[in-house]
């Protein structure tokens, strides 16, 4: 796990180097091990900050020369299945490291860019330039576990794994983007390709960007998700089996490691299933780690006390106190370089700096529930659309409305703000959901979209300590078996057919997990390996008690809105009654402070130097 960075320019830049080291000191959270970059002394630099995770010798440092010294690469994050392409390889190429990032090389040179990403599973973002042609590759993986941001400007292309990364290159004044706002109060996250900030853009997940000789060639998008399983005809005894060998195989891929490796444990059934299966590997006990608040409904600490004496854990409980949320906010927008998604972000990097001082790698649940519906209820939203909507016009219409968190009527009446990006991507989704299925389409949307704020998430609150987290869900083959093998009422399955029947009669919100089971599958795999009442138990999910600490929100509003440009100021008084009255109050109020916190900290300074 790394930190990467690049300057390349089509003229002469000056102070290179130094704005290559500066590049590199903003990210030295994520590789705090080692500083190193190289330049060519004219306008091409590209720099590494080194967290070890495998080959902790020195000649794996980075930025990596093929041995003929063609072609020069930054690599962030891990391909997990690399000592298989490096068999491939073998015949081409002496390889003189136990690291991913020299099979890359090898693999460009001899077979080409789109023959690696074919093969690759994992989670990267690299930059690799060839100091012969001129030709440079910026590719990131299939799900975007890894970020990467680029700007072009002036004749200068800069990309780092943080916008920090290239803001410190002084050789850019960033902009508000300001229809991100409203973007960001939609969906809690910045849908690619776009960023807070007008000038600098994130690369897509699963994409590359070729340029030659300064200039961008192409952008190719190489992966595709497969189409969803509605067969009805299948053996559920056997389907339970072979998705086990595929959740064992796809965790003992993601575990390799030359360090030490640990795990959160919510005590939900998808943290819980990720101890047991790690626990299958780990040649010690594993290390696991829980957090939450003093309030007993705000913490999961008996589930998972009760998982972690199951596997003889070194288990690690955590409390969140409501004055160390409020010091730690503002520090966590700095590391993200964005307003924060969700409450939960500041206790899980707490979290993670407590779990720094014992290991570097973390595994964790993400993308479980994009994968088999774990929100029941926002995934049965195609089926109570068929049974008893009539005022929506389209079910994207009434799927957004479900999904949005800070409803659009009220971002219509208090911000300011262009609704651009609201444009672009409700004529694309539209677009696509006229090509599948409804059930389908909310598959799709939460992997193509949702799923971008959870890695957000997980990347800033971890590598903020310089931590590597893992999501194992994600992995590729594992996708691509449950989409095209596991048919969709074996992910949400109803309890009975008179369940069903009775569910026509209500919303999703008075049936979901009362007559049906989100998961279904994957918690009849879990059946192995844990206690019933910690599969199906409700979901809980990461409660953080900002409801009530409305007032101390209350306070911060006034302190940061009042000025806030982006909002009708004179109507504050207005959105906080309005926004009081909502279930989610504390949570949406909260919202609104991240965006001011967040411009107050990146938009008024003077970046150039």
């Amino acid at each position: 796990m790394c930190g990467i960075n690049g300057i390349y320019a089509k003229h002469a830049t000056a102070r290179i180097q130094e704005r290559i080291a500066r590049m590199n000191v903003a990210l030295t959270h994520r590789g705090p091990d080692v500083d190193e970059y190289w330049d060519n002394g004219v306008n091409i630099a590209l720099g590494h900050r080194r967290l070890p995770i495998i080959d902790l010798n020195i000649r794996a440092n980075q930025p990596m020369r093929l041995a003929n010294g063609k072609w020069i690469i930054v690599f962030d994050g891990k391909i997990f299945n690399f000592r298989a392409i490096r068999e491939e390889l073998k015949e081409f190429y002496m390889f003189s490291t136990e690291t991913d990032t020299e099979v890359v090389l090898a693999a460009i040179e001899f077979k080409g860019l789109d023959w690696l990403l074919k093969r690759a599973n994992g989670m990267f973002a690299f930059a690799c330039y060839n100091t012969a042609t001129n030709e440079l590759y910026l590719a990131r993986d299939r799900f975007g576990i890894k970020p990467l941001y680029y700007a072009e400007c002036n004749g200068q292309l800069l990309f780092s794994s943080e916008i920090k990364g290239i803001l410190h290159s002084g050789l850019i004044q960033p902009s508000l983007n300001e229809a991100a706002i409203d973007e960001y109060l939609g969906n809690r996250y910045v849908r690619e390709p776009f960023t807070f900030f007008r000038e600098i853009y994130q690369l897509k997940a699963s994409n590359y960007l070729y340029f030659q000789d300064f200039k961008k060639i192409k952008e190719v998008q190489y992966r595709q998700l497969p189409a969803i399983n509605f067969s009805q005809e299948y053996k559920e005894p056997v389907l339970i089996e072979q998705l086990d060998d595929q959740l064992r195989q796809a965790f003992q891929r993601w575990f390799i490691a030359d360090v030490r490796v640990g795990a959160y444990l919510s005590g939900g059934v998808d943290s819980s299933l990720t101890t047991a299966l790690l626990s299958q590997y780990a040649s010690q006990p594993v290390s696991t780690y829980v957090i939450g608040f003093e309030q007993t409904d705000f913490n999961e600490f008996a589930y998972a006390r009760q998982v972690a004496d199951l596997y003889h854990t070194h288990h690690n409980e955590l409390l969140c106190e409501p004055v160390d949320y409020f010091a730690d906010w503002e520090q966590l927008i700095h590391f993200k370089d964005a307003p924060l998604a969700v409450p939960n972000e500041i206790p899980l990097a707490q979290m993670s700096s407590a779990l720094k001082k014992d290991m570097t790698v973390v595994i964790s649940g993400e993308g479980a529930d994009e994968l088999f519906g774990g929100y029941g209820k926002i995934f049965r939203s195609a089926f109570d659309y068929n049974n008893h909507v009539k005022d929506s016009p389209s079910f994207y219409d009434y799927f957004i409305g479900e999904y949005e968190y800070v409803p659009r009527f009220i971002r219509d009446k208090y911000l300011t703000t262009s609704k651009d990006l609201r444009t672009v991507f409700d004529q694309t989704i539209q677009n696509d959901f006229s090509l599948y299925k409804n059930e389908e389409n909310i598959f799709r949307f939460f992997h193509q979209y949702h799923v971008q704020g959870l890695l957000q998430r997980i990347d800033a609150t971890t590598m903020q300590t310089g931590i590597e987290a893992r999501a194992p869900f994600l992995d590729h083959e594992l996708v691509e078996f449950v989409y095209t093998q596991i048919p969709y009422e074996l992910k949400l399955c109803w309890n009975s057919h008179s369940a069903e029947e009775k569910a026509k009669t209500l919303k999703s919100t008075a049936y979901s997990e009362h007559l049906d089971t989100p998961k279904y599958i994957l918690k009849k795999v879990a059946e192995k390996y844990l206690p019933h009442d910690i599969i199906y138990r409700k979901k809980m999910g990461f409660p953080v008690p900002l409801t009530n600490w409305f007032k101390d929100l209350h306070k911060l509003s006034a302190m940061f809105l009042q000025d806030a440009g982006w909002l009708q100021t004179t109507l504050l008084p207005d959105l906080i009654k309005e926004l009081e009255s909502n279930p989610r109050s504390g949570q949406l109020l909260w919202m609104f402070v991240n965006v001011q916190m967040f411009y107050n900290q990146y938009f008024n300074k003077n970046w150039l130097w």
